[in-house]
């Protein structure tokens, strides 16, 4: 059975008190989290090691936004995969849309930055997604199998095996809509299929894929309801507590 997984990506959020009394709040309420349920939480890096001591002990667990595609040196302003692992932190998000776009990050990019998590014991949750454009264009599933085969594609079957993989239909991320159940299982099912391909069915049927697309209480239960989504990465409702647990009880367990 794959892991059922709930990231939540604080993004650019929060000061350093906020951040804190929101780790309490959710720690506070980790025993409503159905048992087979893997909960993240991805601060910001400045407060990695704090959020890390907060929910020591938890069922919760740590998460990066970035790191660096080096791995140490003359890079004001990096941080690297060892310096994240020293957090305590066990994942890190890889090629987020907004990485991709504002910052001009390539498939290439986030495959120097998986090999950097992978290299210092991170699990990768590796995301892809179309814009809207291509999605008007039909070009959707063009552009994902690209993403796929320039990064997570590259790498070996027991590398591939600690990947978590992201669908951000980009159009979907901080619009307010979101991709159907059905177009949303369509694209899951079509990354499985070419996980196939790459390395083997058992792989496929190993990887946890997750949605990440303006996830929300209102919809996570149809959305999980899928096949082939096994969570979400979460935004904007994984800064109140109350919703990012609700959204975690969304599962058909």
């Amino acid at each position: 059975m794959r892991p059922k997984i709930v990231a939540g990506n604080w993004k650019m959020n929060n000061d350093l008190q906020q951040g804190r009394e929101l780790a309490e709040s959710i720690k506070a309420l980790q025993g409503e989290i159905p048992e087979p349920v893997n909960v993240i939480v991805a601060p910001p890096f400045i407060h990695l090691a704090d959020i890390g001591r907060t929910i020591a002990d938890t069922r919760l667990k740590l998460a990066a936004q970035n790191c660096a595609t080096e791995e140490k040196g003359a890079f004001t302003g990096e941080v690297s995969a060892e310096m994240v692992r020293s957090t305590g932190a066990q994942y890190v998000i890889i090629g987020h849309s907004e990485r991709r776009s504002y910052y001009q990050e390539t498939d290439q990019v986030v495959y120097q930055k998986i090999e950097q998590a992978l290299r210092n014991d991170l699990f990768p949750i590796v995301c892809v997604g179309e814009k809207l454009e291509q999605r008007e264009a039909d070009q959707y599933f063009s552009v994902v199998a690209e993403q796929l085969e320039k990064s997570v594609f590259q790498l070996s079957a027991e590398d591939f095996g600690r990947i978590i993989i992201a669908y951000e239909p980009v159009w979907a991320i901080g619009t307010g809509k979101t991709a159907t159940p059905d177009q949303a299982q369509q694209m899951h099912r079509f990354i499985r299929e070419k996980i196939e391909e790459n390395y083997s069915s058992k792989a496929a049927n190993n990887t946890a894929i997750l949605y990440g697309g303006s996830c929300k209480p209102s919809n996570a239960e149809d959305l999980f309801a899928q096949p082939d989504i096994d969570g979400g990465l979460i935004g904007g409702a994984s800064l109140k507590s109350r919703d990012f647990i609700q959204i975690s009880q969304s599962f058909t367990l």
